[in-house]
Formats: C-alpha cells, sequence, structure tokens
C-alpha cells in the first residue's frame, strides 16, 4: 500500500477548509492563550484600569461646571462619551500586540500548527473583550461614586456594556488589519492614534452638539462615535433603543465583513 504525503502547500490547501466546530474550538484556545498572558503580565492592564478612573475625573472635574452648570447634571452627558472614547482606544492595543507577536516570530509558529487559519487572530481579537468589559466596569462606576445614577436601571447599562464592547470588537479587527501589515507596534500605535483622536475628541462624546460652530457640527452629526456615544445615552438615561444603536451594530457588521478577511488574507501572506 502507498502512503499519500502531504506538501506543505497542500496542507495549508486542507486548512482552507477546516470546520467551524474546530475553528471555534481552536479561536478559543488562542483566547485562553491571552488570558494566560494577561495574568502573568498583569501590568499590561493599567491603560483598562487607570484611564477610565483618571479619564472619568478629570472632565467631570474640569468641564462639568462649564458644560452642564455643576459636576452631577454633566455626568449623564458624559459618561457614556468617556465610556466610548476609552473603550475604542483600547482595542488599539490589539493590533500593536499582534505586531509584537508576529516580530517574536510567535505568529510563524502557529502557522505550522493544524488549526484554523483565523484562529490566532480571532482568539487575540477575543481574549481582548476582557479589557473592554473591564474598561466599562470601571468606567460606569466611577460615574457611580461621582453620582452618576443610570435613570433606565442596570438592565440597560449592562445593554450598553455590551453594545461598546461589541462595536470596540469590531473596530479591533481595523488595527489587527494594521498590526498585521506595518513594519512595527509602533507605527500601528502612532497610526492608530492619528485617526482615533480627531473621532473621539470631534464627536458629541464630551460636549452638546449645539455648541459648537456650524461648520463642525455637520462632520460630528455624521461621525460613527458620536452615533456610539448617542446609542449609549438614549440607553442608560432613557431606556431608548434607538437608531443610532441600530446604525452602531450595522456599522460594526459591516467593518467585520470587510476587515477580518482583509487581515486574515494580509495574515496568510506572510506565511
Amino acid at each position: 500500500m502507498s502512503t499519500a504525503t502531504i506538501i506543505p502547500g497542500a496542507e495549508r490547501q486542507l486548512r482552507n477548509h477546516t470546520p467551524a466546530a474546530q475553528t471555534l474550538r481552536n479561536s478559543l484556545t488562542m483566547a485562553y492563550r491571552g488570558l494566560l498572558k494577561i495574568k502573568r503580565t498583569p501590568e499590561q492592564l493599567m491603560d483598562v484600569t487607570l484611564q477610565p478612573i483618571l479619564f472619568t475625573l478629570m472632565f467631570t472635574v474640569l468641564f462639568g461646571g462649564a458644560v452642564a452648570g455643576d459636576t452631577t447634571s454633566y455626568l449623564p452627558l458624559l459618561i457614556p462619551g468617556i465610556l466610548v472614547q476609552t473603550v475604542i482606544t483600547t482595542s488599539v492595543v490589539t493590533g500593536t500586540q499582534l505586531r509584537e507577536d508576529m516580530d517574536k516570530g510567535v505568529f510563524d509558529r502557529f502557522k505550522s500548527l493544524p488549526i484554523a487559519r483565523i484562529a490566532p487572530l480571532a482568539g487575540a481579537l477575543l481574549a481582548d473583550t476582557i479589557r473592554y468589559a473591564i474598561a466599562t466596569t470601571l468606567t460606569f462606576g466611577m460615574g457611580y461614586v461621582l453620582g452618576f445614577r443610570p435613570e433606565a436601571g442596570i438592565g440597560a447599562v449592562v445593554l450598553a456594556g455590551l453594545l461598546v464592547i461589541v462595536c470596540s470588537w469590531a473596530i479591533s479587527w481595523i488595527f489587527a488589519f494594521l498590526g498585521v501589515i506595518a513594519r512595527s507596534a509602533s507605527s500601528v500605535q502612532g497610526i492608530s492614534m492619528i485617526v482615533l483622536f480627531p473621532l473621539t475628541f470631534l464627536s458629541n462624546a464630551f460636549v452638546p452638539v449645539d455648541t459648537l460652530p456650524g461648520w463642525l457640527q455637520g462632520f460630528v452629526n455624521v461621525n460613527p462615535v458620536s452615533h456610539l456615544v448617542s446609542a449609549v445615552r438614549d440607553l442608560v438615561n432613557d431606556g431608548v433603543l434607538g437608531l443610532d444603536m441600530a446604525t452602531s451594530l450595522v456599522g460594526a457588521a459591516v467593518i467585520v465583513a470587510v476587515f477580518a478577511p482583509l487581515t486574515v488574507r494580509a495574515y496568510m501572506r506572510k506565511a
């Protein structure tokens, strides 16, 4: 009897057709690896533990009186904005850590394993949702300490938190793509911040839109960050599932549909 030999190219071709169940198992395994990294180096969580606390405190004290007359009245406007800004900014870490792992040769070893192609990427992104959950919890917690009392109740707060986590996970695919194609982790961070800073600060996150110059209001109103902030505000303050929430979820789905295949294709092209 003859024994068939699978050459490396053929093996990669076979891995193109990994069953969905195996893909899920492989991705969860890689996500567990990411959690172990966090456990062994907890200092990498400093951005999602200190930033929500510091930003919430600083913006409340600095702008509360100027924008709303007092800090308590400013919190229903601020907390959703701080939450979205903090969690979306945290998603940049996905791309930088991915680039660092690739530079160290970690992902080269993954490519030699009989696992789903997307598993190392999907696992890393799944593990990062823990970071988003921590940032979300601390932002709402700090807001509560300062006097924020969501009118819609705890259920709406949980739903708003899940909405931000889902949208941030989707956005992290963009930074994962940058992590694959960029030359260094520092370049990923630099490019990401150039994109994120205008989107987060030129939005309705910190001030009412009608207080902005007319020429800027047009950009703010179409800014996707503004839609997500408005969706969170509607949820936690009024318990409303509005058009902004639907827009945010559709936008997240489109991002994943576009950037997940692009990221995997760029990643495998380096094999």
